[in-house]
């Protein structure tokens, strides 16, 4: 009993140790790791310019690419951080719409750079440092590639607006040395965005000239698990 309870007051100690010089204005903390893209979405229905209102729901799935964050303390309590990553690739379906509409659209890829405030809580030379933050995000839509299954139904020209939106981040660095550090950190993210095609009539020639649109309501949380060093 007394050796589990002196195991349990050292791993105590150590999780809230202090380090020399932990966290302090000027630093700067670069963390990398797998990061994961869930979106959390929800869309309208299709409108076509030629039939009108059209059933339908858009899914978007996850993707898992190398995040990397780069932040800035501008005092001991607070910094700066960027989120970036490598391309993040979606599958794009239809569901509960009009038979031949159903399946895959296309594959996507975007960048969802985010800058946030963060607040340190902890003393400044704790192992631990637990953070929160808010932030605006920006997110790129590119490389659009339509499925054959939408080509052949006569789809071209897929387009995904920019989004601007808010963002909200919890995560926690753990020390391992003066400058190696554990992290693990979590956004949810506001995203929406609007898709539209165009229809060259070459399936169904009723929709020659024709555009179709859906806004996509994408709200993903990003999970992210790495290493750091701090400067």
């Amino acid at each position: 009993m007394r050796k589990s309870y002196f195991a349990v007051s050292l791993l105590a100690a150590a999780l809230v140790s202090p380090l020399a010089n932990a966290y302090q204005q000027g630093d700067v903390i670069v963390r990398a790791g797998a990061a994961t893209v869930s979106p959390n979405d929800n869309s309208s229905n299709l409108f076509n310019t030629a039939l009108g209102n059209l059933p339908g729901d858009v899914t978007v799935d996850s993707d898992t690419q190398l995040g990397l964050t780069f932040a800035y303390m501008l005092q001991d309590h607070l910094g700066l951080e960027l989120l970036a990553a490598t391309p993040f690739t979606h599958e794009v379906k239809m569901k509960n719409s009009i038979g031949p509409l159903n399946g895959k659209i296309a594959d996507v890829s975007h960048l969802p750079p985010t800058l946030s405030l963060q607040y340190y809580p902890m003393d400044p030379k704790s192992k631990l440092q637990p953070y929160a933050g808010i932030g605006v995000n920006y997110t790129a839509f590119f490389d659009e590639d339509l499925s054959s299954q939408y080509e052949a139904l006569g789809f071209e020209n897929l387009e995904l607006d920019s989004s601007w939106g808010l963002a909200g981040q919890l995560g926690v660095d753990y020390l391992v040395t003066d400058n190696v550090l554990l992290n693990a950190a979590v956004w949810y993210i506001d995203i929406d965005t609007q898709a539209t095609m165009d229809n060259n009539g070459s399936a169904i020639p009723a929709l020659a000239g024709s555009k179709t649109s859906v806004d996509v309501t994408i709200d993903p949380w990003v999970y992210m698990l790495g290493v750091g060093y701090k400067f």
